[in-house]
């Protein structure tokens, strides 16, 4: 076997695997150190670790593979990863990939700045995650006096056919800014989906808005005889390996969580900051100009294409000239408010907050929802509804 042959075939050199975090990369650490020795000629120090790797996770398939090659290569040179006879293509392209993703993951260094999805997260959103599908990781973060610290991050599966997610049965993963709306346990679930699942707010209202339809995106596990899956291998769903989904999910909060899905992780900068001050600003001037009672400079801070449910721009203009013509004075108030650019779509932010709202006629509190797109250097409402 040729002492390169790991190496040249995943395109990696494992000097830095030490590196890994114990905690979140523990497989891949060890996944690492066992074609190190490879690399390095030393089948039997490679075998030793894959056999403890497997004694403690004994269903994780990819590690099967490499044992079985280790194994080949005593009787005979091996041309290929998974060159047994007969072995099933298919399937070994699906390992090969995995490969591919957890070792890059092995390579990654800890981030250390603040992703530009995460502009404002509300003082009770404890946690929020971000998922990168490209890199098939899945990024924890710690809410830390209103900064998003990084804490760890999971190999993830999404579905067989990528990212972008438009029809239902299409086999994609949507992409966008979602919220987890319940959970389901091992008793609720079929073999397939793990212990354990986190439902998700799919399709929400910008994806309704852009007809976009399906239902039934989870955050689920693996089966019981699967460690853990290719990184394209659901039905669209984000799948995480059952011990990474329990540690996941002591942090989840059902109907707080923002689970950010994107194509790519994408860190924020001085411009980015830039914007997230100015679509602050502009929501603290629409709060002031609706408290005035200037009703149409109130209405200049929606687009003309607005619409929330099936109320257009100008039938909530009508409403809201009327309405506030019988106002001799109105207070609003904004709480636990948080921001959150949209993925893959530059210049949309969704929009949450409790709303205090008091006139001489009318008092309530409801929580709010909103998205506002950046036009022509301005920041406006697209959408308007409760959350």
């Amino acid at each position: 076997m040729p002492r390169t042959f790991y190496a040249l075939l995943l395109g990696f050199c494992f000097a830095s695997a030490a590196l890994a975090e114990p905690a979140s990369r523990e497989m891949e650490a060890a996944l690492a150190k066992s074609l190190q020795a490879v690399g390095n000629n030393h089948l039997d120090v490679a075998l030793d670790e894959v056999n403890a790797l497997l004694k403690s996770h004994p269903n994780f398939k990819l590690a099967q593979l490499v044992k079985g090659d280790l194994l080949m290569a005593r009787a005979q040179q091996i041309k290929g990863f998974g060159s047994a006879a007969n072995a099933p293509k298919d399937q070994l392209q699906d390992l090969r990939d995995e490969a591919n993703a957890r070792l890059q993951r092995v390579q990654q260094q800890q981030p250390v700045g603040v992703p530009q999805y995460l502009w404002k997260m509300d003082d009770a959103q404890r946690y929020a995650v971000v998922v990168d599908t490209s890199k098939a990781t899945l990024y924890l973060f710690e809410n830390v006096r209103g900064e998003p610290k990084y804490v760890t991050d999971f190999y993830i599966s999404v579905g067989k056919k990528g990212t972008d997610k438009i029809v239902e049965g299409d086999k994609k993963t949507p992409l966008g800014v979602y919220f987890i709306d319940g959970h389901l346990n091992d008793a609720q679930l079929e073999d397939l989906y793990g212990n354990e699942a986190f439902t998700l707010d799919y399709p929400n209202e910008w994806d309704t808005r852009q007809g976009r339809n399906g239902k039934g995106i989870w955050l689920h596990g693996t089966p019981s005889d699967t460690y853990s899956r290719p990184p394209r291998a659901s039905n669209g769903c984000v799948v995480l390996g059952n011990a990474d989904l329990k540690q996941l999910g002591r942090h989840l909060q059902i109907g707080n969580t923002p689970i950010i899905i994107a194509e790519q992780m994408r860190w924020s900068d001085a411009a980015d900051q830039a914007e997230r001050s100015e679509l602050l600003a502009a929501i603290e001037q629409w709060r002031k100009d609706w408290a005035s009672r200037d009703t149409e400079t109130y209405l200049k801070h929606y687009a003309r294409d607005f619409a929330t449910g099936r109320t257009s721009f100008n039938e909530f203009a009508q409403q809201k000239r009327l309405v506030n013509s019988g106002k001799t004075w109105i207070k609003v108030q904004l709480a636990h408010l948080s921001v959150f650019p949209y993925p893959n779509q530059a210049g949309l932010v969704v929009v949450n907050f409790e709303q205090d709202y008091s006139s001489n006629n009318l008092s309530n509190r409801m929580h709010k929802r909103q998205y506002w797109v950046k036009r022509e250097g301005r920041w406006k409402i697209i959408y308007e509804g409760a959350a």
